[in-house]
């Protein structure tokens, strides 16, 4: 049974990936609620990631970044600290995470490191300013750790599409943006936070031994067709 570590697992896709994980591994997690689940295998520790001291633990077979942000606005409207409250949830807080559990994950079996960042990095979006350039950086440190890491540790990162979570509720708040949503996509649809687990969980496991710095667009097709 291996040792998760998720951070921001209570909420959104890190909810899911516990869900899709929970059964077969032992999993902390880490954020500021708990998750709506009670299992055996999982075991709830309170934590901000940037304000607080993070727990040791003395092996951790993967870590898992979780948090992240949408501030959706034009750039006249964004002031320099949302850009450094984006760079903060991000990035800092990742690489905080991984700097203290390093030692913890090098003594862990077949390791990696799982970030997540978005289609936003790749496709240029208006309003997405912001975040783009947070996750861009989240897919820097993504290639550069997953170089310096190897062989031992793996690292890659998932860039998701528009997600069916309460951080995307605001762009799927009504039917006629559910349905602007959908079209915009070349599958004509989004995505289930389910999706994008299953896609972790494939990330982390034996199957993906080979597969290190890469990130994955989990994107309904809108990154890589124009129809």
């Amino acid at each position: 049974m291996n040792k998760i570590l998720v951070i921001g697992g209570s909420k959104g896709i890190g909810k899911a990936i516990i869900n899709a994980l929970i059964d077969e591994n032992s999993i902390i997690n880490l954020s500021r609620t708990a998750p709506l689940l009670s299992h055996t295998n999982l075991t709830h520790v309170p934590c901000d990631i940037l304000t607080d001291n993070l727990p040791d633990f003395n092996e951790i077979d993967t870590l898992i970044y979780c948090p992240g942000s949408i501030n959706l606005k034009p750039i006249s409207r964004l002031n320099l600290n949302d850009f450094r409250q984006d760079f903060e949830i991000n990035v800092i807080g990742a690489v905080k995470a991984i700097q203290h559990y390093l030692p913890s994950l090098k003594k862990g079996n077949k390791p990696s490191i799982l970030l997540f960042s978005t289609v936003a990095a790749k496709l240029g979006m208006p309003f997405h300013t912001s975040v783009a350039a947070a996750k861009s950086a989240v897919e820097g440190l993504t290639k550069s750790l997953g170089a310096e890491l190897a062989p031992l540790i793996r690292v890659n990162a998932i860039a998701p599409t528009v997600t069916d979570t309460d951080l995307a509720s605001k762009l799927l708040r009504n039917e006629r943006m559910i349905e602007n949503i959908k079209e915009r996509h070349p599958l004509k649809k989004y995505l289930a936070p389910k999706e994008v687990a299953d896609l972790a969980s494939f990330l982390i496991s034996e199957k993906a031994s080979s597969i290190s710095g890469q990130i994955f667009e989990l994107d309904c097709g809108i990154v890589s067709f124009k129809l």
